[in-house]
């Protein structure tokens, strides 16, 4: 077993920060017994070191290289373990507290009756008072039908209420926004956009979660068209503007520059077609790269998607506007060639395959975003020559994952009062996320993490400034102004959750 000197070496090397009992370390070597490292660890030793870190609620985030196959899978599956150890342990992610003070029962004449009558007076002569007097201003609504859940497919609104508990809880903790899951029994698109649109006299704005395309996408466009607040597809919007982000830093440290890559995207579902007219709306040239879906590249060959494009209007447009050269094929024909791949389609491994990548151009960029598992292992994309290499998960090095933008995106459209989020704000979104790196920046962080939370605030403060730039904000606040009151609800959120798991409120996982 690991003895206590080899334990103090690898807690000493490895760490790139440690906060509530969590380890965050990126392996950046050749293998454990790399010069670099000065350490020499065995394989049975990885194993018993991914038992003790499990057992010690310390998560290490690892590339993979140098471990065998079973020391791999037994890190990749440990987070799915976890949960299913700790949901039915706490039974649900998040609560209702009050915000006000109770100093005795005699404080409910006020918020309740009789006093209660007062507020809802003026809220009906002055409608827009309704975000002084409740908690309108600072709650959102998730709101999915369960139809496309992860990698998980059509599972249902209940199997899909723990994922919008888990964006519920992201929302609070990284962003500061109350949110509220509402899943939906209900699959037909135009009562989806009614029940919605229902919805908004009690909520400040609307996050849309997996909801299977193409209807996610008349959905997002009824709503944002009609809709007197904010409506958010985070599939589509969230995830675009966050590999957006990566992709921007990924390029910066291959030396390469957006109009002139070759981009893959692997996938033509809600994530992949945002992302790729935000690519290019950023300055990509659609005609250079290509779309593959599960019948191959798409292009105006595709007679298949013609046929029906009053469908899938979206993937017809892909067809129509790149592949100018007319290839076809399916993966790995697309990826010959390619500088870029981002892949948001089947969960892995084996979806994307090392000869496939090895035949990319040199210094090549692979995003495998799938979930729970990526189209590829990052340490096989590595092993067949790409540079940089993301995934969707947090225990991997270069998480592109849309936790990263949708705390941050929401703060600020909820700050100035938004009336939608534009793809600009989107735009301003990515910029400054990818900027927060800094002098941080190289080929295994290539975004920030998670708990770099000053990212949230300066995101609000970039959506917020371009919403009142292009005359969408009820709210205009300048920059100082938002990115105070964000760092304020966000410092606040976090010290409730520590003073709760302090107190015992929340209590301590079990061993």
């Amino acid at each position: 077993m690991l003895s206590g000197s080899c334990l103090s070496r690898v807690l000493r090397i490895m760490p790139v920060f440690y906060t509530k009992r969590r380890f965050y370390a990126s392996l950046i070597h050749d293998g454990w017994g790399g010069k670099r490292l000065e350490l020499s660890l065995h394989e049975a030793d990885t194993l018993l070191f991914l038992q003790w870190r499990r057992n010690e609620g310390i998560h290490i985030m690892t590339d993979g290289r140098g471990e065998s196959d079973e020391s791999r899978e037994a890190r990749a599956a440990a987070p799915l373990e976890d949960a299913m150890r700790l949901h039915p342990f706490y039974r649900g992610k998040i609560e209702i507290v009050p915000r006000c003070c109770v100093r005795d029962v005699n404080d409910f004449a006020i918020w309740y009756t009789p006093g209660v009558a007062a507020p809802c007076r003026d809220i009906a002569a002055h409608p827009e008072r309704v975000f002084d007097h409740t908690s309108k201003w600072n709650t959102v609504a998730v709101v999915s039908d369960g139809t496309r859940v992860l990698g998980l497919g059509d599972i249902g609104p209940e199997a899909g209420l723990p994922v919008m508990e888990g964006k519920a809880l992201i929302f609070k903790y990284l962003g500061g926004v109350d949110a509220v899951p509402v899943m939906l029994d209900e699959k037909d698109p135009d009562r989806i956009i009614e029940i919605v649109l229902a919805l908004q006299p009690s909520f400040g704005g609307i996050n849309l979660e997996d909801i299977a395309q193409p209807k996610c996408f008349r959905i997002l466009d009824e709503l944002r068209r009609r809709a007197r607040i904010p409506v958010w597809h985070d599939d589509q919007q969230g995830t675009a503007t966050v590999l957006l982000a990566g992709l921007l830093n990924a390029l910066r440290v291959v030396g390469k520059k957006l109009e002139d890559v070759r981009i893959v995207f692997v996938g033509s579902g809600a994530s992949n077609t945002a992302a790729a007219r935000l690519i290019f709306m950023r300055g990509a040239d659609p005609a250079h790269c290509l779309v593959v879906d599960s019948h191959g590249i798409l292009g105006a060959h595709r007679t298949d998607i013609e046929a029906k494009k009053d469908i899938y209007a979206a993937k017809w447009q892909l067809c129509q506007t790149t592949n100018a050269e007319g290839r076809q094929g399916a993966i790995a024909e697309a990826l010959e060639g390619a500088d870029v791949v981002i892949a948001a389609s089947r969960p892995g491994p084996g979806t994307i395959r090392k000869e496939w990548v090895a035949r990319m151009n040199s210094a090549a960029v692979v995003f495998a975003c799938a979930n729970p598992t990526p189209e590829i292992w990052p340490w096989e994309a590595r092993e067949a020559g790409a540079a940089v290499v993301a995934t969707g998960r947090s225990d991997f090095p270069n998480q592109v994952n849309n936790s990263l933008g949708f705390p941050g995106i929401f703060r600020g459209a909820l700050d100035v009062r938004a009336k939608t989020i534009s793809d600009e704000m989107c735009l301003a979104a990515a910029e400054a996320l990818a900027s927060q790196v800094g002098t941080e920046l190289d080929a295994e962080h290539i975004l920030p993490t998670m708990d770099d939370w000053e990212v949230f605030a300066r995101e609000a403060a970039a959506v917020g400034l371009k919403a009142a730039e292009q005359g969408l904000a009820a709210r205009p606040l300048k920059r100082e102004e938002i990115l105070q009151g964000a760092r304020r609800l966000i410092s606040r959120a976090r010290g409730l959750t520590d003073l709760m798991m302090k107190e015992g409120y929340i209590p301590s996982p079990p061993d």
